[in-house]
């Protein structure tokens, strides 16, 4: 959890592949448009980052089973597990896979399915206020290093676009139904990246 209330923000340059456009996308991003989406309710800006992780199936990395739990196309049959999850709904604004390549499923000004049940700072319904980033990994095995500088390079994206307040983790905001990103996802080599002290 990394606190951005009394740190700098990144300012707004000149438009490059890694600043989000008027319409909520980044040209460095991969794009796949997910069904799974719909309106921020009206006047909120997203003020929270919520980091998470995902595998499918559990622990398997390099599939494209992710895009399709994402795009309502996942196929129940393709593997056991599969046919638990094939009736949710779900959806984040952005994937890094385990080789640094960058998706995004949602418009950031859009509210992407991500958060679920979950509550900050006596907030409820996360994903009113939040942007979803999904990692590929899972509770038992370290991150990828060539994971963390796209991380860092959208967060200072997202961060010079939206007023957050916070980054968090699915663990954060849903403590005791999720544990992700999880035992394996370095904090303090993300905040020392980021170049934040605040804890």
């Amino acid at each position: 959890m990394i606190s951005l209330t009394n740190a700098a923000r990144p300012s707004l340059t000149r438009a490059t592949r890694w600043q989000i456009d008027q319409d909520g996308w980044l040209p460095a991003a991969h794009r796949l448009d997910s069904p799974n989406f719909d309106t921020r309710p009206e006047g909120i800006t997203p003020h929270l980052l919520v980091i998470h992780a995902i595998s499918l199936p559990p622990d398997t990395f390099g599939t494209s089973h992710i895009d399709a739990l994402f795009t309502n196309t996942l196929d129940p049959n393709a593997d056991p597990y599969f046919a638990t999850i094939q009736h949710l709904k779900v959806s984040a604004h952005f994937l890094i896979r385990r080789n640094g390549e960058l998706m995004q499923y949602v418009s950031t000004q859009q509210r992407a399915w991500h958060a679920g049940i979950s509550i900050w700072q006596g907030k409820e319904r996360c994903n009113d206020f939040s942007i979803g980033i999904e990692l590929e990994g899972c509770d038992s095995i370290p991150f990828e290093g060539l994971q963390y500088p796209i991380l860092v390079q959208l967060t200072r994206a997202l961060w010079a676009r939206y007023p957050f307040e916070a980054i968090v983790g699915h663990e954060h905001v849903a403590p005791g139904r999720k544990t992700d990103p999880g035992p394996y996802f370095d904090w303090t080599r993300y905040r020392s990246l980021l170049n934040i002290n605040s804890k």
